[in-house]
């Protein structure tokens, strides 16, 4: 019995030394040297100051951004500790008013600008994704918002799409995924504009 008990006990301390220990030293070692930007976070940096996260969006509501994703956590707006997405169907009352608040405000902000948007709005700018924190845009959606950024500015709409055309990214690999605009780095680009 005493035999089976050490030999448990020593299989455990093993064990957790390998898998509690040494095992994260080593992946956290393996990441730093092969991904260090990823392994800290990817942080987003101007003027020596940590401004967001790359893979982490961020509310905007000023008309003079880029507005991104809406985020569906809680307690508030693109909170990491708890990434879900809200889970209701496409038939559920919260939901339908919570797009109609969201095209609301869109609408407002046009219009305090003294423009009228007839095209159709993009559906990512008025639906959260499923993690609630993605930090990207559809290019549509961007090309949506050009009018009232520029209007809000002072810029023309065409340096305003050169800009989203220089911070489109492209799918990864080629293939995997759409192209998006990270909108952080976008505004960020506008405000280093002016």
């Amino acid at each position: 019995m005493r035999t089976q008990i050490r030999s448990a006990a020593t299989a455990v301390l093993i064990l957790t030394i390998l898998t509690g220990v040494v095992y994260p030293l080593l992946a956290t070692a393996l990441a730093q040297v092969l991904f260090p930007r990823q392994a800290n976070g990817s942080l987003i940096e101007q003027g020596g100051q940590i401004v967001g996260a790359g893979p982490i969006g961020q509310a905007f509501d000023d008309p003079r951004y880029f507005w991104g994703r809406p985020s569906a956590t809680a307690p508030f707006a693109y909170n990491a500790a708890a990434s879900a997405g809200s889970n209701l169907g496409p038939t559920n009352d919260a939901l339908i008013a919570a797009v109609q608040q969201r095209i609301d405000a869109l609408a407002a902000a046009d219009a305090s600008l003294d423009i009228v948007n007839p095209a159709p709005i993009p559906a990512d700018l008025v639906t959260a994704s499923a993690s609630g924190l993605d930090p990207h845009i559809s290019p549509a959606a961007a090309a949506y918002q050009i009018p009232r950024v520029a209007r809000a500015r002072g810029l023309t709409p065409e340096q305003v799409r050169a800009l989203v055309e220089q911070h489109t990214e492209g799918r990864q690999l080629g293939l995997l995924g759409e192209a998006r605009v990270h909108v952080l780095k976008l505004n960020l680009a506008l405000d280093a504009l002016q």
